[in-house]
């Protein structure tokens, strides 16, 4: 029997879509029926037969408001036109839409929470200030999602731990798809010059304004060193008072000859679910520095394939340490480029899991 699954979320997606996602559809086209109920790019059409896309509104505080909103009532339609047999919700927030829906519609799909990271950062560590009023109320619809919810897919132990300090069990655990194509050619040799790489949004969550005091400690006492970033957000006037190199977007390829660039990943996030550039850069074979926070200590190993710093402080020596220690970033790539294998799935071993999920 052929299952249907409706997928809901609030990503952005542009139609035609690149290869790198169509691959991962096609994939899960071949598992099950498809639909998926999203948030249109700015030059996107609206839909196909597979995708209904949210066309984006303007000023941003209105889309997000709007799309929240109305996502139950689009969610309750499109049960009563697809019938699946499961809503996978991308969030715990989207999951309490779909769960509002499937009791206006009386379409008895089972609803299914993916946990890719803390959901109380949403609210607190991310976008404007103003969020944090929404923080009590955020948390209490989240996981009231997240114990009504018929199953629970968790992305790492981390996130494991969250839904389980909830007394939910994960009905499994497993990464997200990612599309590792541009990054797993033989890695390139440590660049001459000591660089260390941010990518990443310019977020609270992501630590942006830590990584900032750290560096100006850092930056005199290895002064052949440099910081480059790549990243947009909200606080990217952290990143132009800092003067470093800075690109707020490049396309996956372009991410991919960065991390060749320089010798070391910095990610010292206040959270970190699962850490899609952590994976990019073990298969560059560039070791990290990064916070024990979230899902980080799950996939570095600190000494082995990074170094992981528990404060600012510790954030500052790590820095300094592996920048003016060739040999050191040599090793801790070696390390990285060993501890990729776990994290690698093709489309197809994704989509499967997805299917017994279902199933």
């Amino acid at each position: 029997m052929r299952r249907r699954a409706l997928f809901v979320g609030r990503t952005r997606y542009r139609l035609p879509l690149a290869p790198s996602i169509a691959q991962k559809f096609d994939a899960l086209r071949d598992e099950l029926d498809v639909r998926v109920l999203a948030s249109a790019a700015d030059d996107s059409t609206r839909g196909d037969e597979t995708f209904t896309l949210v066309p984006p509104l303007r000023p941003a505080l209105l889309d997000g408001l709007a799309f929240w909103t109305a996502l139950p009532f689009r969610t309750a339609r499109l049960l009563r036109e697809f019938r699946p047999d499961a809503v996978i919700c991308q969030t715990a927030y989207d999951a309490a839409a779909a769960l509002l829906a499937r009791r206006m519609s009386r379409v008895p799909a089972r609803v299914i929470v993916e946990v890719h990271g803390d959901w109380r950062t949403s609210t607190r560590l991310y976008g404007s200030p103003a969020r944090r009023v929404l923080g009590g109320l955020g948390d209490r619809v989240a996981a009231a999602a997240l114990r009504r919810a018929d199953a629970v897919r968790t992305v790492s132990p981390f996130t494991a731990g969250l839904v389980r300090e909830l007394g939910v069990e994960p009905a499994a655990d497993f990464p997200a798809y990612m599309d590792l194509a541009p990054f797993t050619a033989e890695p390139e040799p440590l660049p001459a010059r000591p660089v260390a790489l941010f990518v990443g949004v310019l977020e609270a969550y992501k630590n942006i304004d830590g990584l900032a005091a750290a560096w100006q400690r850092a930056a005199p006492r290895i002064p052949d060193a440099e910081l480059r970033i790549v990243g947009k957000g909200t606080r990217a006037d952290i990143v132009e008072k800092l003067g470093v190199r800075w690109d707020p977007e490049l396309p996956p390829e372009h991410v991919a000859q960065a991390l060749d660039d320089a010798c070391v990943l910095v990610l010292p996030s206040r959270s970190e679910g699962m850490g899609r550039v952590l994976v990019e850069a073990f298969c560059r074979g560039r070791g990290v520095v990064g916070s024990r926070a979230g899902s980080i200590p799950n996939l570095v190993t600190d000494g082995r394939s990074g170094l992981l710093a528990g404060s600012d402080d510790e954030l500052v020596e790590a820095l300094v340490r592996v920048l003016s220690d060739r040999a050191l970033a040599e090793r801790l790539g070696a390390g990285a480029r060993d501890a990729a294998a776990p994290w690698l799935q093709t489309p197809q071993e994704y989509a499967r899991r997805v299917r017994e999920l279902v199933d």
